[in-house]
């Protein structure tokens, strides 16, 4: 397994490393090129001019994720990002009014078809069978007034590349990249996919996403393992839950409620505009008031309320699959912008931030026991308090007890010997090395400057962690490794055979 992955949603390390760099190393100031608006509606519009090639980099980040889900339809948030590639009244349709009688026949059909499912083996067969041909002589009929794909063919046709959209448990993402002089074209169809969207061919994205979770999830133990280890680490809160969604709730999905969430949480003021490239500020945001303006403004719901209960003690589990073994250790901490979330950051380059790190020296180089480790200082989101996470995979014929033990005795260290300044140095300036590559593409600056605006609430986030990142000292690591790294606070997940009976 690789545990260098990084789940949707999960972005901690490169936003932490992005926040590191000196202003003075900087080719140029964030502050004085980033221009910043505010829509009638509410909406939040960020651009940054860099001419280095004629094109744009286009964002829309929605402050919405797996954690807005109510319980029992987990999988929401994601079903809804795949259902906004299928067009809208006008793009993705031969004639909507036609094409609308169909899909009105298509949802009372498919939901009769899930409400005699659910009923399992009570189920009344004849009926099913009966419902089934409906159902499936409507989705044939459906198929003559869509016009698949129109969206991304749009986009293709005129010079865009990386068309793409993700959700984690925090946010939802839709991108494209596009020459300069394609952004009104861009927001003609993004504010086109807001105002009239059309959920069409629903139930057979529906399947699409149960396929995606059997092949992304069930078929793959190392996923299995970490979805295991988030429901063990969380007991309340919903970073517990998948953000692809629990099977039992994908499969029941209705499209009522999946409007009903759109119309909630993809609000003017719940989103974020963000374009970086070849652009002028003062033209382009009269496209886009022209656009987007005319989306209204509405209420959003109260926050989540549910705070994750203190752990009282070790959790422990142990997910039986044939595969070699893995391990997962993590440890509740704050989120930004409380000032141990940036120790941690430091925390995690000095464990695990390349082949000088501590954790790959000892385990890796010297004891020979791991294949594998990193780590993540916020996981599995940012929006709420997240876990620290050491990701480890043993080496044969080393065991993953063995392993968990050196790797405790490594965060041992921590609490008991002071970091010196020369290794703290060396940490920052891999930070340093790591936001300079990603200046040069205008993608991650876009998608770091709405990542901070959107979860944080400002994107000069990225800029003002500096100074943060500057005053940590060795007993500010020493203290945090003291105060979150306990074996009460500790959540163990290991995957392997099944043990054998004493």
């Amino acid at each position: 397994m690789r545990f260098k992955f990084r789940i949707a949603g999960v972005f901690t390390i490169a936003l932490l490393l992005l926040c590191a760099l000196p202003l003075k190393a900087l080719p140029f100031s964030l502050e004085d090129r980033v221009k910043e608006f505010t829509l009638k509606n509410g909406m939040k519009v960020l651009m940054l001019e860099r001419h280095q090639s004629p094109t744009v980099s286009l964002y829309i980040r929605f402050r919405v994720g797996a954690t807005d889900e109510n319980l029992g339809m987990t999988g929401t948030a994601h079903l809804l990002e795949h259902m906004l590639f299928k067009g809208t009244k006008t793009l993705g349709t031969r004639n909507f009014a036609e094409e609308e009688k169909i899909l009105n026949r298509i949802e009372s059909v498919g939901m009769a078809l899930d409400a005699e499912r659910a009923k399992g083996e009570k189920a009344d067969k004849a009926l099913l069978k009966h419902l089934t041909e409906i159902f499936r002589g409507l989705q044939a009929e459906h198929k003559k007034w869509v016009v698949k794909d129109e969206i991304e063919l749009l986009y293709s046709q005129n010079g865009g590349v990386g068309f793409n959209a993700m959700t984690s448990a925090d946010t939802t993402t839709y991108l494209v990249n596009l020459p300069s002089n394609r952004i009104e074209l861009w927001a003609r169809i993004e504010s086109d996919r807001i105002l009239n969207p059309v959920l069409r061919e629903f139930y057979s994205e529906r399947d699409v996403v149960m396929e995606e979770r059997r092949r992304s999830i069930e078929s793959q133990p190392d996923r299995k393992l970490v979805e295991h280890f988030l429901a063990a680490a969380f007991m309340a809160h919903p970073y517990g839950r998948p953000v692809i969604g629990w099977s039992s709730d994908i499969q029941y999905l209705d499209k009522r409620t999946t409007e009903q969430f759109f119309r909630t949480f993809y609000s003017p003021t719940n989103t974020v505009l963000t374009l970086v490239g070849d652009l002028k500020p003062d033209e382009t945001l009269g496209v886009i008031k022209r656009y987007f303006e005319r989306i209204p403004a509405q209420i959003l719901p109260a926050p989540l309320r549910t705070e994750e209960p203190e752990q009282l003690g070790e959790r422990r589990l142990l997910v039986v699959a044939d595969s070699n073994p893995q391990l997962i250790i993590g440890f509740h901490k704050p989120n930004p912008p409380h000032s141990d979330d940036v120790v941690c950051a430091i925390i995690d380059g000095l464990l695990t931030s390349g082949r000088t790190s501590r954790l790959y020296k000892r385990l890796v180089e010297e004891q020979k026991i791991a294949a594998e480790v990193s780590s993540s200082s916020g996981f599995p989101g940012e929006r709420y308090p997240n876990l620290f996470v050491v990701f480890a995979t043993p080496r044969h014929p080393h065991t993953a007890e063995e392993l968990e033990r050196s790797l405790l005795q490594e965060l041992d260290r921590l609490k008991s010997e002071p970091v010196s300044g020369q290794e703290l140095h060396k940490v920052r300036n891999q930070i340093q090395t790591d936001f300079l590559r990603k200046l040069n593409s205008n993608s991650k600056l876009a998608y770091w400057l709405s990542y901070g605006q959107s979860l944080l609430g400002n994107w000069r986030y990225i800029t003002e962690r500096l100074k943060s990142y500057e005053d940590v000292t060795p007993e500010d690591v020493r203290r945090v490794a003291q105060k979150y790294f306990t074996s009460r606070n500790r959540t163990v997940a290991t995957l392997g055979k099944t043990p054998q009976s004493p």
